[in-house]
């Protein structure tokens, strides 16, 4: 038996509020954003691309600096998928949690840390770099900022387009999953690996 859609919130009952339209309900430019994510490296419509498919122009912007941020940054795998996580634990986005767990331990980032963050717990065993990213993205999530420190550490290590694109990861990622909190877009079924502990609605 396929496992069913894991939903945002603690409520088992808590409804999908923007899920995706029926086909015959779209409109051109509606099916014009679709086809467009289908045909890209996303190869369907889900997620965030579900309650976005109501501003059509908005989904197809946002697609493109997600494929950008994603599959393109200058930052390494491991750092992308790691820095991804932190945003969604941070704000108890399950879609995000479930897609991108196992892509950070599939790109180096070591199992036990992932599961760590999961828990809200000190990693311990994190790369140099892998400690950087993190720190950095902690401190931004936490406090809007960073500080002197923390700033020159990431530029020594990421370069001034690195420290840019992994602030703008960051903001990605937490827009997105505030998106799905707000539709409860519900995490995708069969997906595998353990879940986070949802936010209260």
């Amino acid at each position: 038996m396929a496992e069913s859609p894991l939903a945002q919130g603690y409520a088992h009952d808590a409804v999908e509020r923007l899920p995706m339209p029926a086909a015959e309900s779209l409109d051109a430019a509606q099916r014009t954003a679709a086809q467009a994510l289908i045909d890209g490296p996303r190869k369907g419509v889900y997620g965030p691309f579900l309650p976005l498919l109501r501003s059509p122009e908005l989904l197809g912007r946002v697609a493109t600096l997600g494929e950008y941020l994603r599959f393109q940054s200058v930052l390494d795998a491991r750092i992308r998928e790691l820095t991804t996580c932190v945003a969604a634990r941070h704000v108890s986005n399950q879609f995000e949690w479930v897609m991108h767990a196992p892509l950070a331990v599939k790109a180096g980032v070591a199992p036990e840390d992932i599961d760590a963050l999961r828990q809200g717990a000190r990693q311990r065993g994190l790369a140099a770099d892998e400690q950087n990213a993190f720190d950095f993205a902690q401190e931004l999530l936490s406090r809007n900022g960073v500080c002197d420190a923390t700033y020159q550490s990431a530029c020594t290590r990421f370069g001034e387009q690195g420290v840019v694109e992994l602030t703008t990861l960051l903001g990605y990622f937490a827009m997105v999953s505030w998106l799905m909190n707000i539709a409860r877009t519900p995490a995708q079924a069969g997906a595998p690996g353990p879940r986070i502990d949802a936010f209260p609605l």
